[in-house]
Order: structure tokens, then C-alpha cells, then sequence
């Protein structure tokens, strides 16, 4: 080793400074032999250059602390109350509207009292809770038809206008047509018509549209099941509005309201079951059959098995369209109930998400548009 004129000048080097610098030389010569007999580094992995290095790593998907990776809707009963009042009150403008037709006068006359009772208390859930009654006035507002939330209120502000002159014109037949009564009379005649035409018209969408209000949000059960989700809602309400009816009309006037419900039960546990297989595909099916609304759906199934059981027999059996209709009224509550916690069960817990979150970018790998060693987009 040369030194220069220099080095006398040079302070003494500390053990530190002399450590640093054999340190230094020892990398060097390491690398220099793994340039030799090596063909592996991180510069040209495996093929002595001949394959590209990933420029972008595999993504790993998790949350933050275990975090809710949504952030859950703040809903309670409420909600599911919302949802199970209306769905009657939309299928009850149905079968209003059906015997209206059919000259079947006293269904007709308790499914408008039932369409009117049951909007009502749709309406006074879903002010309460939003907290203030003003915020849902608020929303009349505007008309955005991107929005499940704008459409629906529309929706349930229109049937409830219908519903409004359908109930008043059978409340004014019910009592003495004298005075300024009669005159109200003669001013809702002519729009009777119209009115009993609207409240069916917009009845199924009144039905159907909280379901896409509900998938159209980040949560992994609801999103998921977008396709099968309204015609379980729409199968719900119409069990639910026939079970309704059949507690209230005798058995000799409730034939239309057994055939809805039927047709209801049919559809819901048809639409229930693709529902939980798709899901089961894509792995998010524990909060539909382990989570904390899995038992209500259960109950709600077995009522809705047993119903429609005793509505076959409700046309002979008052007692026995008594039992069917309690246990159709209930299942499709329970139903409601138990998606809504579903739901929010599925955004509190970051797995679902994640999972999700994997199996789109797997399935986007076999398709071409992602690559193990970059990432491409179409």
C-alpha cells in the first residue's frame, strides 16, 4: 500500500473511521466474487438479464389495524322498519288497485286503508332517521335520477299523494255524505280513477327501490347482491301485504291477496336462495349464516315455508288463513331485518372486503390485465 506526501497531515484514524473503511473494502470484494461466480442479483434475477425485473410488487390487500376498510351506515330498527312498512304499503296499492277492478269491495277497501296506514309509518321511520323532518323535504328539492335516494323519495312522495285520495274517497264513503263532506265527495270523483291507477303503477317500485338503495352502497353483502336483492324485496312485500290481508278479509273475499302471497313466497325463497349461493361464491356468505342476523333469516325461512303451507288451506280455514298470515307478516319482517344486519355485519368486518378486494384481481390476472410483472390497463 502507497501513501501519498499527504498522509502526515492526515489525523489518526478512530476505531469507529477504521472499522467504516474495512467494512467498506469487504462489501466491495463480497460483491466483486458474487459478480463472479453468481448469476443472481437483484439487477438481473435468474436469466442473467434476459427476463425484466417486476417493476410494480404483488399487491397485498389488508386494513388498517384491523379497521373497517367501509365505514358501516349508522342504521337500526328503524330502517328495517322503513323497509318492511313499505314494502307492505307498495304490494297493498296492488291489490287495491286489483279489486278495484274486480268490484271486490270490501278487499279494496282494506287495502287502501292499509296502503295509507302503512306509508305513513314508512314516512315517519325514515324522518326519524334522518333526525329532522326538514332533511327529508330537503330532498324533494332536486330530481337526480343517479340517485337511489332522490328516486326513492319521489317515489314514496308520489304513491303517498295516490294513496292520499284513494283512502280519503273511502273514508267519505264510510261515513254520512252531508254538507261539505258531500262536496269533498264530488271533488275526489273524478280523480278516484286516476289516483287507484298511479298508487298500482308506482306500488312495485316503491317495493323494489330500497333494495337498490341498499346496493348501491360500499357494503360487501349488499353490493354483491344487487341481482337478486330486488326480487327478494318485491317477493317479501307481496307475502307481506297477502298475509296482511288475509288477517283482516274473510277467506271468501281474500282469494286475490292468498294468490299474491303465494306467488310472493315462491319468489322470495327462490330469489333468497340464488341470492346465498352467489354469495357463497364469492366466500362473503358467514354474515347470511353464521352472523348476527343468520338466526333471523332462518326463522324468517321456516315462517315463510309454514305460511305459504297454511295459505293453501286458508280458503276453508279461517283460523288457519289467521296463522298464515301472522307467519308471513312476520317472516318478511324478520327478512328485512336480517339483511339489513347482514349488510352492515359485512363492512364492520375488513375480510369481506378484502376478499373481494383478492378475488378481482385474480380474476383480472386470467384475463390478461394484470401481469405478475407489471400492471397493465386496458
Amino acid at each position: 500500500m502507497t501513501t501519498s506526501p499527504f498522509d502526515s497531515y492526515r489525523p489518526p484514524e478512530t476505531g469507529r473511521r477504521r472499522r467504516r473503511a474495512s467494512g467498506v473494502r469487504g462489501a466491495v470484494s463480497g460483491a466483486t466474487e458474487v459478480a463472479k461466480g453468481a448469476r443472481r442479483s437483484w439487477m438481473n434475477r435468474e436469466g442473467g438479464g434476459q427476463r425484466e425485473a417486476p417493476a410494480v410488487p404483488d399487491a397485498e390487500f389488508s386494513s388498517y389495524y384491523g379497521q373497517p376498510v367501509v365505514k358501516p351506515v349508522p342504521w337500526d330498527h328503524r330502517i328495517s322498519a322503513y323497509l318492511f312498512v313499505g314494502g307492505i304499503a307498495g304490494t297493498s296499492g296492488i291489490i287495491a288497485a286489483g279489486a278495484a277492478a274486480t268490484g271486490n269491495e270490501l278487499l279494496r277497501r282494506n287495502s287502501r286503508l292499509t296502503s295509507m296506514a302503512t306509508v305513513g309509518l314508512s314516512g315517519v321511520a325514515l324522518v326519524a332517521d334522518l333526525g329532522r323532518p326538514e332533511r327529508f323535504l330537503n330532498m324533494l328539492r332536486t330530481v337526480k335520477l343517479t340517485s337511489p335516494m332522490s328516486v326513492g323519495t319521489w317515489i314514496l312522495s308520489g304513491y303517498s299523494a295516490f294513496a292520499g285520495v284513494t283512502t280519503a274517497t273511502e273514508v267519505l264513503g264510510m261515513l254520512p255524505a252531508r254538507g261539505p263532506l258531500r262536496s269533498l265527495a264530488r271533488v275526489l270523483a273524478p280523480v278516484t280513477a286516476p289516483a287507484t291507477i298511479g298508487q298500482a303503477l308506482l306500488g312495485a317500485p316503491l317495493a323494489a327501490y330500497t333494495s337498490v338503495l341498499l346496493s348501491d352502497t360500499a357494503h360487501p353483502v349488499w353490493h354483491e347482491s344487487r341481482r337478486q336483492l330486488p326480487f327478494v324485496f318485491v317477493g317479501s312485500a307481496a307475502l307481506a301485504s297477502g298475509g296482511v290481508q288475509m288477517l283482516l278479509a274473510p277467506a271468501g273475499h281474500a282469494g286475490p291477496a292468498r294468490r299474491l302471497a303465494l306467488i310472493g313466497v315462491g319468489t322470495e325463497l327462490v330469489a333468497m336462495h340464488q341470492l346465498e349461493e352467489h354469495l357463497a361464491q364469492l366466500n362473503i356468505d358467514e354474515p347470511l349464516t353464521a352472523g348476527t342476523g343468520a338466526g333471523k333469516l332462518r326463522l324468517a325461512r321456516a315462517l315463510t315455508i309454514a305460511g305459504g303451507v297454511g295459505t293453501l288451506l286458508a280458503g276453508r280455514s279461517r283460523l288457519a288463513a289467521l296463522a298464515a298470515g301472522a307467519a308471513l307478516t312476520t317472516a318478511s319482517a324478520l327478512t328485512r331485518a336480517g339483511i339489513v344486519e347482514a349488510g352492515i355485519e359485512s363492512a364492520k368486518d375488513p375480510q369481506y372486503t378484502v376478499r373481494l378486494q383478492k378475488a378481482r384481481l385474480e380474476e383480472r390476472r386470467s384475463q390478461g390485465v394484470v401481469h405478475d410483472s407489471a400492471v397493465t390497463v386496458r
